[in-house]
């Protein structure tokens, strides 16, 4: 074996696939020069098994500048799918070699011991502020100048068991044990206090193990070191048989691992990478990027901010708390002299004046006065008579400029009126920062504070543009006892937020800071679209993006299209003043003879063409006419996705009523994620069914519905969200600036895919059998508004188009060769 195919020793299986092995040799030559591969590969391309191989291979290659991988991928399904691979990987390495250390990472609701149980007081509702609390708390209780230590919190937390503390009963049968992960815990279910506080026993342990350098994996009581993988299943049962705190665990082991798999919050999300990660983000990484066809809209939402009126609240009565000692100094009963010699130290330390702190605390005051007004008047005009109806409210937005005009907002334009000038804006976080140091001195604790969030966001809303940035006013559905009943605050959470329309910018800028990876999907097609909104252009280099910048008609062009695999000579595209972006779309390997694709030629399915779900238009009836013809013909079962709940609840109407349709039909509904699972149940046991969903819900994504669980998919209409919304409307006219065509971009291209994953869920192996079907007009001409073009050209082949009177008999004749 060559040093070129030393991955061969990773890789988990004995022959890959043709595409595998290029795949994996472009990502290592690739990612050996600081670039990335771009990858779409179909399903049964091995794409997880790929990037793995090729990370790995880097790691452990003695050569190499990378130390780990780091796994992001956005689906729960597909987190599991890299464990289980990396399973693969550790039982077939030659058995000299030592197992791959590999952590899952998770959020401290799935870790929690009290969580997990429903126990201390502590659910899902509350487990990251009550962590918070408790953690503070802890470590109030047990810091430089506290009451006790660590040490004797956990053994307090020991000897408060049920039947013990109380009782004094000896012996563990008297006492009562939190238990989890299959493991009992040292302690109680209840929440223990120290002088009627309560603490964290986990986080006491872990506390009172971390030595004095600091070195939190010294306090790991396991040796994780040749584990292979640790999944939180383990995590939390290793941790808590020990009596410490599994999220510390992680934190701990992080630095450590060899692979760590996550999801795209551990690498965007400020708050993530600030206080957890971030070490972690730098160019000793390979970073895989799995479904990257959803980095765009979910980094969209991780760097978008907003403020919501109880944080302006807070932040005001923060700075009040603060102010009042140098109002009232000499006052004994009112403060003491400390309160005011403390924050004038802290004030003459920094550039904040006591004229600062009440400048912006006049301004949080009427800002929010401003968002009341404003959230009432709409109200007034949009839901008349709505206090009398506040269960009935829905979920809104109040636009604070017209989207389609870049411009001021009304929020700025409204504190320029009141004299709130720009230093206000850009003083408000250094204001924040500096009352949170004195009011955590002051009160001996390290509570997370209102005033800097609060000061932050209008740092930023100052300072960020108004052509990538759309201002708004969002009102989220809540309820709150203690609020007024007339109030709308009774109701609605409202923030004032920041939508950043085009993240490329940060995309692009996080990847960079990687030494290079893999960013893969099933549904990357256009790449170059995806290169754009990505950002991956500006890391690959003008030289070398402006050569990929083809446009629609282009695309249609399978020379543009289709990437090839590499002769083996042939290195890696080096753009100027840039770095190595690598193409490659694989499609499907399976049979061909085993599955078939239908476009059918009708309608469009818009509302012009089909009008409300009650109607009954020619287009309502085509489409009908189809969604039964499938159903019917299938021996097995059906997924149908339609544009959004409304149409699918139309659809699932439809093929009950028909006598024709004897299968069972199943309609999801947007709901929790227990009654998804309850549904997907029911649909894969027993008989054949029709199950009807929304494209833009999550059984269309991410979901495997191997072997024999699915026979054919339908998909009715392109599913462009509604273009109606303000912000909607803000995000199209910033790519109209920023790329050139906004439609095509961040509505087309994005409901493409939709409709490309949901036809994936079909053919997932190499012995199953299954229809694809299409079903509008602009999947099956190519007519100006034709979506065609946005299929590798593999699919476009495969998809040929045909009358509706025709498919019925397409489907017969298919099902009856596979009898």
């Amino acid at each position: 074996m060559t040093a070129s195919d030393s991955w061969r020793e990773v890789f988990g299986h004995a022959d890959p696939y043709d595409e595998q092995v290029d795949g994996i040799e472009t990502a290592i030559d690739t990612a050996e020069e600081g670039g990335f591969a771009v990858v779409e590969g179909a399903c049964g391309t091995g794409k997880t098994m790929l990037a793995l191989t090729a990370g790995i291979d880097l790691v452990r290659d003695p050569q190499s500048d990378y130390e780990r991988v780091v796994v992001l991928t956005s689906v729960k399904q597909q987190l599991r799918q890299f464990e289980e691979d990396l399973r693969t990987i550790n039982a077939n390495l030659p058995t000299d070699w030592d197992p791959v250390t590999t952590l899952t990472l998770v959020g401290k609701a799935d870790v929690c011991p009290y969580n997990r149980e429903n126990a201390g007081g502590i659910d899902d509702g509350n487990v990251y502020e009550r962590c918070e609390s408790l953690r503070e708390d802890t470590r109030a209780i047990t810091g430089e100048g506290g009451a006790t230590t660590a040490g004797n919190l956990v053994s307090r937390a020991r000897s408060q068991q049920t039947g013990l503390a109380d009782s004094g009963a000896q012996g563990r049968a008297a006492a009562s044990y939190l238990e989890t992960a299959g493991e009992p815990t040292p302690y109680p279910p209840e929440m223990p206090e120290y002088d009627d506080v309560e603490y964290c026993p986990f986080y006491a342990r872990f506390l009172e193990d971390v030595p004095e350098d600091g070195d939190a994996v010294e306090a790991v009581p396991f040796d994780f070191d040749g584990m292979g993988l640790i999944d939180p299943e383990e995590l939390v049962s290793l941790s808590v048989q020990h009596g410490t705190c599994p999220h510390s665990m992680m934190g701990a082991i992080l630095p450590h691992a060899e692979v760590v798999v996550g999801n795209y919050y551990h690498a965007f999300d400020p708050v993530t990478t600030g206080g957890f990660t971030g070490a972690l983000l730098d160019s000793s990484t390979f970073v895989v990027c799995d479904e990257a066809h959803m980095l765009e809209p979910r980094v969209r939402d991780l760097v978008s901010d907003a403020v919501g009126d109880k944080t302006l609240r807070d932040a005001e009565s923060e700075l009040t708390r603060v102010i009042q000692p140098l109002k009232f100094d000499g006052d004994k009963e009112t403060h003491t002299a400390a309160d005011a010699d403390l924050v004038r130290g802290e004030l003459e330390d920094s550039d904040v004046s006591l004229s600062d702190l009440e400048a912006t605390r006049d301004f949080f005051r009427e800002l929010r006065e401003e968002l009341d007004r404003r959230v009432t008047a709409h109200l007034e005009r949009e839901h008349r008579g709505w206090k009398s109806n506040l269960h009935d409210l829905p979920d809104d937005e109040i636009p604070l400029r017209d989207p389609t005009e870049p411009q001021q907002d009304e929020i700025s334009a409204w504190a320029e009126s009141e004299g709130y000038h720009d230093g206000i804006w850009v003083k408000a976080e250094a204001v924040g920062a500096v009352v949170a140091r004195i009011l955590n001195e002051a009160e001996d604790d390290e509570k997370e504070r209102a005033a800097p969030a609060a000061g932050r966001v209008l740092g930023e809303w100052y300072r960020n543009d108004h052509e990538r940035y759309f201002r708004e006013i969002e009102l989220e559905r809540t309820w709150n006892e203690k609020e007024p009943d007339t109030s709308w605050r009774r109701a609605y959470n409202a923030s004032l937020a920041m939508q950043n329309c085009v993240p490329s910018d940060a995309i692009g800028e996080r990847l960079a800071e990687f030494g290079g990876g893999v960013l893969m999907s099933a549904t990357l097609e256009p790449i170059d679209v995806f290169e754009e909104v990505t950002g991956l252009n500006h890391i690959a280099g003008e030289a070398q993006s402006a050569s990929k910048n083809a446009s629609s008609a282009e695309r249609s062009s399978a020379d543009s299209r289709a990437a090839t695999p590499r002769d083996d000579g042939d290195e890696p595209r080096a753009a100027e003043e840039g770095r190595p972006v690598e193409e490659r779309t694989y499609g499907l390997n399976f049979p061909a003879e085993n599955r078939e694709s239908f476009a059918v030629d009708v309608p469009k399915f818009t509302y012009d063409n089909r009008g409300a779900p009650g109607e009954e238009t020619q287009a309502r009836r085509m489409y009908a006419d189809a969604l039964r013809d499938v159903a019917r013909e299938t021996p097995g079962n059906v997924l149908v996705g339609m544009p959004n709940y409304a149409e699918a609840e139309w659809a699932a109407e439809t093929l009950r009523e028909n006598p024709r349709v004897e299968k069972p039909v199943l309609l999801d509904e947007s709901s929790a994620d227990d009654a998804t699972e309850d549904l997907k149940a029911e649909f894969f046991g027993g008989e054949s069914k029709v199950l009807v969903t929304s494209l833009r819900g999550t059984l269309t994504e991410g979901v495997d519905y191997e072997g024999d669980k699915l026979s054919a998919a339908v998909v009715c209409g392109v599913p462009i969200i509604n273009t109606a919304s303000p912000r909607t409307k803000a995000v199209q006219t910033a790519y109209d600036r920023a790329f050139g065509d906004g439609f095509e971009y961040a509505l087309t291209v994005p409901a493409v895919r939709k409709a490309r994953q949901a036809l994936g869920r079909v053919i997932r192996g190499p012995e199953e059998v299954g229809v694809r079907v299409l079903v509008d007009s602009r999947y099956a001409r190519d007519s100006w508004d034709s979506v065609r073009t946005y299929f590798p050209e593999t699919e476009r082949k495969e998809f040929q188009p045909v009358s509706p009177d025709m498919l019925s008999l397409g489907l017969e004749r298919f099902w009856r060769g596979h009898e």
